[in-house]
């Protein structure tokens, strides 16, 4: 049976932490563990998942939530209530709600002090993995055959009805995940024709009636090159000599987003070795089960631009496919001859210069999970035996999560998120009498977790931030600052700060917290807009060379109004407990920000969300921030537009509910020379609530000052949430919330905690009840 461990580094030699590894959270399978009636449970979960995998998509994420409350032995001594039809809503009903979901998520605390979860959603990213273990031979050794069960269960539940995957869990097919996962089925020893429900024939049909494998978008011609079954000649260019390109040049690799950035460092080593997995048996079965035509027929050259309908998001322009191409007929002969190979064996070995400096100060956790793969195997192309690529081995365990939909590789936790977020739900409950020890153990995660250093030596050469004083998304070892999470941690600090600290613990230095007021200014852009990881400048039109088919916008770092919005709240808290630090720099910086909120706003009085769905989500952040800074319903069109918004799309249940198609949905171009789109409103299919987003929703308008004009909207949706609540104290699981680079949804399933529980807490601070 699987079990979760908390902060546990194990005894491997190749594993380092900065803070013991706090934070940390990996999967042991223990053939002893448990007793039958919990196999039982956790058996009847996974079946009932399978059964009703095509109406929830996301999973509940139970295994850990059944061993923790177990563990804790957690009952729910609280008793449930309901709201009848005709029932007005009582300050006690709404309080008994409240602290039910407060006992139930603090039980769900992890000894550390933080709340662990599932990050998940894309369906790309396991597969990769496979194969990178496959070719360096250290697939069994590291993924033992009751891994190798749990993965091809969560392709399994994750297969479309018509045969194919989706880029996401919600998402519908498309050749780039349907190729990897069934290469991945493969691997892991499914024959042409196996799986469950033929998983293996479908797929293969699915690939063959759309096109065959040549019309696999970029990244997949890139990784399939890699295993032997497709061409180098077939791909764009991703020369290495890209990483030698001075900083004054308008394209160089430090205006790159970083996520992108660090996807292609690693892949151009690649490219520039063109290295290719030694071919076996299986490969070349697999040549002819993917394409419609004889492998050593295809002309490679021919269908480098080629790309599936499905997964076509980003079309690239003329000018761009022109760019490709003539880097890779007047270049490339010259730099794989003497004397210009010298150039290319120069550029490689800049390239893993900057592959290592990100492993070292990641501590081979990286900045995410496509990037961490192609690291890792990237270490092993340079040296098979090499201590680097054992280092990123002793990492793994950091990004694979077990459900009940099976196991999946997320993008190396939210831990610091959740926790940020889940202590200000707490917080607003104000129930220290009840929670005091869960306060106190999310007080030390925070501490333990705050960044303490910049990155080692001369960091801005390797194309990095500071981010001494940053949380980041994960834990403290990973080491990449996001302002946002910056922001969030801050100010539960600073709202613990002032709490009694025999309650919840000493409160952090106040230099420390100088130094995420430090992180969050050095985000802040010309336009008073905050980005998210390093600071935005770059030129808009560097977006036209996105290489990639499948996302938008990712091709260098932008200001996003979540982040914005953030940022304000936490730096308004700040300037009220430290009056006298930078205070013309914060008066400024505040200022700025609530332009740029401001500034962007939608004409309907939304504003489009990046990082949750959507218009909900970015809405309620905007209302926020902006309250935060002072600005009221009256005194502020914004606010006023949008409140409007959020009441016009109020269901007749009382809740919102908004699809992942809003995020990627394109109402028509504008100024398309700037890659510049509108998005449109998405409803639920049937119009369909959404407890997260009602949550969201609520509090947007609780901020705008809903109650003060007509609070019956807002006692419409407490009704839902309270409703909802399960017997224990949860709230079911639903669509969908998290989203990245439009295309992309990701799962956070401790958001279905968070927010109904933050939203009632709010409902009862803010709304007079009888």
């Amino acid at each position: 049976m699987w079990r979760l461990k908390i902060a546990d580094g194990g005894n491997n030699p190749y594993i380092h932490s900065t803070n013991n590894f706090v934070g940390r959270q990996i999967w042991v399978f223990d053939p002893d563990y448990g007793t039958p009636e919990e196999r039982a449970e956790v058996e009847a979960a996974r079946e009932n998942y399978w059964k009703n995998r095509f109406q929830v998509r996301p999973s509940s994420d139970l295994l850990w939530r059944m061993q923790f409350l177990k563990e804790r032995r957690f009952r729910q001594t609280i008793r449930q209530v309901k709201v009848e039809n005709e029932e007005e809503i009582t300050y006690e009903t709404a309080t008994t709600a409240m602290r039910r979901a407060a006992h139930f998520f603090s039980a769900l605390q992890a000894s550390d002090g933080h709340w662990p979860a599932e990050n998940s959603g894309p369906l790309f990213v396991i597969p990769p993995l496979v194969m990178c273990l496959y070719i360096t031979g250290h697939l069994k050794t590291v993924f033992p055959e009751e891994y190798h069960k749990e993965m091809l269960r969560f392709i399994y539940c994750h297969q479309n009805e018509d045969g194919g995957w989706g880029l996401h869990v919600e998402g519908h097919s498309n050749m780039y995940c349907t190729v990897l996962n069934y290469i991945c089925m493969r691997i892991l020893g499914e024959g042409p024709n196996g799986g469950k429900d033929n998983a293996c024939s479908r797929a293969r049909k699915w690939i063959l009636d759309h096109g065959g494998a040549i019309s696999i978008p970029t990244w997949g011609k890139a990784w399939l090159s890699i295993f032997g079954l497709f061409d180098w000649a077939g791909c764009n260019s991703m020369p290495p000599e890209f990483w030698l390109l001075p900083s004054f040049l308008p394209l160089q690799p430090a205006k790159m987003w970083c996520f992108f950035r660090l996807v292609y460092m690693p892949m151009s080593y690649l490219y520039g070795k063109r290295f290719v997995a030694p071919i076996d048996p299986l490969i070349l079965q697999l040549r002819e089960e993917i394409h419609t035509q004889p492998y050593n027929k295809i002309n490679w050259k021919k269908v480098r631009h080629l790309c599936a309908k499905e997964d076509l998001y980003f079309p690239h322009l003329l000018i761009q496919d022109l760019v490709w191409d003539s880097i890779y007929i007047f270049t490339e002969p010259f730099l794989t001859r003497w004397p210009f190979n010298k150039l290319r064996e120069r550029a490689l070995e800049i390239t893993m210069k900057h592959i290592h400096y990100e492993d070292e100060n990641s501590r081979y956790i990286d900045i995410g999970t496509v990037e961490k793969v192609l690291c890792m195997l990237a270490c092993w192309v340079e040296d098979p035996n090499g201590d680097y690529f054992k280092k990123h081995l002793a990492r793994l365990p950091d990004y694979i999560w077990i459900g009940e939909d099976g196991i999946k590789k997320q993008n190396a936790g939210s831990q610091l998120w959740d926790t940020s977020l889940g202590l200000e739900a707490l917080l607003a409950c104000q129930l220290t009498d009840e929670i005091g020890p869960t306060l106190r153990k999310g007080h030390d995660f925070l501490n333990k977790s705050q960044v303490r250093d910049n990155p080692s030596g001369d960091f801005r050469s390797m194309y990095r931030n500071i981010c001494k004083g940053s949380w980041t998304f994960s834990d403290r070892d990973q080491g990449w600052q996001v302002s946002d999470c910056t922001a969030e941690g801050l100010k539960c600090c600073l709202l613990l700060s002032i709490m009694p600290p025999e309650i919840v613990g000493e409160k952090i230095e106040p230099e420390r917290l100088y130094d995420a007021i430090n992180v969050l200014f050095s985000l802040q852009s010309k336009n008073g807009g905050v980005s998210a990881w390093e600071p935005a400048g770059s030129s808009r039109w560097l977006e036209l060379l996105n290489p990639s088919e499948m996302f938008e916008d990712v091709f260098i770092e932008q200001q996003y109004v979540e982040c914005t919005a953030s940022a304000i709240d936490a730096v308004v808290l700040f300037k009220k407990l430290h009056l006298g630090h930078r205070k013309q720099e914060i008066k400024n910086f505040i200022r700025k920000a609530v332009r740029y909120i401001e500034e962007t706003q939608m004409p309907d009085g939304s504003w489009y969300g990046n990082w949750g769905i959507c218009f909900t989500y970015a809405t309620w952040f905007a209302l926020r921030g902006l309250t935060a800074a002072g600005r009221t319903y009256h005194d502020c069109l914004a606010v006023r537009k949008a409140a409007g918004f959020l009441l016009k799309l109020q269901l007749d249940d009382g809740g919102w509910g908004e699809s992942y198609l809003s995020c990627k949905d394109k109402k028509k171009n504008v100024k398309l020379s700037l890659c510049l789109v509108t998005q449109k409103f998405t409803p639920l299919e049937g119009n369909r609530s959404n407890l997260v987003q009602t949550a969201w929703s609520l509090m947007g308008l609780i901020h705008s000052g809903q109650a003060e004009r007509d609070p019956s909207p807002l006692h419409r949706a407490a009704k839902l949430l309270i409703n909802s609540q399960k017997e224990e104290g949860d709230f079911p699981q639903q669509e969908i919330a998290g989203a990245s680079v439009r295309t992309l949804m990701i799962h956070y399933p401790n958001y279905r905690n968070i927010y109904p529980l933050w939203a009632l807490a709010e409902y009862l601070k803010r709304v007079p009840l009888p």
